[in-house]
């Protein structure tokens, strides 16, 4: 069983990831500048994120 509830939550975090990065991707350089994100760190930061366990 803990296989399953392991490859279910990666899976869950893949799809979070996958999802985090395409909508940032679709901001223009200004919108992602408001934020304090450059295009060319969204995955990292993505990854960082989704990688973090949220408190």
């Amino acid at each position: 069983m803990t296989n399953l509830k392991s490859i279910s939550e990666k899976l869950t975090a893949w799809r979070r990831y996958r999802d985090a990065v395409r909508e940032l991707s679709q901001l223009t350089d200004r919108e992602l500048s408001d934020i304090g994100i450059r295009r060319g760190e969204i995955e990292t930061i993505v990854r960082q994120s989704v990688m973090t366990p949220a408190d």
